[in-house]
């Protein structure tokens, strides 16, 4: 099930770093499949994508959301 969610990027420098979409709810996405482009801190975006429950990371800041698609507003 895909989900959309509108917030801004931040690198987190957890262990080796990882990038990472703060909703404006306040919930912390770890992004995954992440483009380029999006790779810049404090970029406003809106990201659909899926949400991994079978997917591990080191940082565990919060769901893995695979990104399928997005829009910077």
């Amino acid at each position: 099930m895909s989900i959309n969610v509108t917030g801004k990027i931040e690198h987190k420098d957890i262990g080796v770093g990882t990038w990472a979409l703060v909703a404006e709810s306040g919930e912390t996405y770890e992004l995954q499949d992440l483009p380029d482009e999006l790779k810049q801190s404090n970029l406003n975006v809106k990201v659909q994508g899926q949400v991994r429950e079978d997917v591990m990371t080191t940082a565990m800041i919060g769901p893995v959301l695979q990104v399928q698609s997005f829009e910077v507003i």
